[in-house]
């Protein structure tokens, strides 16, 4: 756990005052993901480490419990060891790690402090135009090949966001706006973005204003996730040799 990205990060300096909950998370996903025995789990290239712990501990279950599986039948492993899905930003439609539209190099975030380095998926189409037209950018024209964004992350960021909006590639979007400026850019991005984005915003806040439907959705897959989890967790008691209560 002291070897965690997100934690050093996070923690800083301060890494011995940093609380519990900061420190055992990764262990608190990685239950999340075993408890219902998965086998594939999408996530973006920043949580892959997080995924590898929870490969490394159904691992350690199933080599320190060998002899009881065979015994209770459950063959030489009774956690898969979950594989991640992560989408390559050079395929058709994919943004794996969406940037802050404030610094190319941050991941776009809710905590960040300016509203305008994120996209709410409540934000409406007249805030979303305005955070994509004041979105960061570099002095440069856009190039016509992929390679042309090395070093360039804000450029990168904005070309991804459009690519996977449009569900196409960054090749394409090259092809079409190569040599282009960013306004004109920006301008066809706020289009593309206001299309898909602002739709799921009007139904996120149709939702808001029936939180008792939402309560009702969370009841019944809280129940139906309890179904398999408690199942996962009574067989863990078996092959530990616990007592079930």
């Amino acid at each position: 756990l002291n070897r965690m990205t997100q934690f050093k990060e996070k923690a800083g300096k301060s890494q011995e005052n940093a609380s519990v909950g900061l420190y055992a998370y990764p262990v608190l996903m990685a239950a999340d993901i075993l408890a219902y025995r998965a086998t594939h789990v999408p996530v973006g290239e920043d949580q892959k480490q997080h995924l590898e712990l929870a490969r490394d501990i159904a691992q350690k279950f199933n080599t320190d419990f060998a002899t009881r599986l065979e015994e209770l039948e459950f063959g030489d492993a009774f956690f898969p060891l979950p594989e991640p899905l992560i989408q390559d930003s050079f395929t058709q439609g994919s943004a794996p790690r969406v940037m802050s539209l404030r610094d190319g190099l941050k991941k776009m975030s809710k905590s960040d402090v300016s509203d305008y380095s994120r996209i709410n998926l409540t934000d409406s189409a007249d805030t979303i135009a305005t955070k994509i037209r004041k979105a960061k950018t570099d002095p440069d024209t856009l190039p016509s090949e992929a390679a042309g964004l090395n070093h360039r992350p804000e450029a990168l960021n904005l070309v991804t966001l459009f690519a996977a909006l449009e569900e196409t590639s960054i090749d394409a979007v090259l092809n079409t706006f190569g040599g282009a400026s960013f306004s004109g850019f920006k301008a066809a991005l706020v289009d593309v973005a206001v299309a898909k984005l602002a739709p799921i915003g009007a139904d996120m806040q149709r939702l808001m204003a029936s939180p008792d439907y939402i309560y009702d959705v969370l009841k019944d897959g809280s129940a139906r996730a309890r179904v398999i989890a408690d199942a996962t967790l009574n067989q863990v008691k078996d092959i530990m040799g616990f007592v079930r209560s």
